[in-house]
């Protein structure tokens, strides 16, 4: 959100498995996938469900 890049959050964002993470990330969302779970906490981040 602080960074502009959604505009309108009232149902919440919902992070999805695609792609590569080489960097630990500690990312705070409506929900996740199973992949975009395991991907995070692989690359040493953590997640956490608001």
């Amino acid at each position: 959100m602080a960074s502009g890049l959604v505009k309108n959050v009232r149902d919440g964002i919902r992070i999805l498995g695609r792609g590569e993470i080489t960097k630990a990330l500690n990312v705070k969302a409506k929900g996740f996938s199973k992949t975009a779970e395991e991907k995070i906490k692989a690359a040493g981040g953590s997640i956490e469900v608001i």
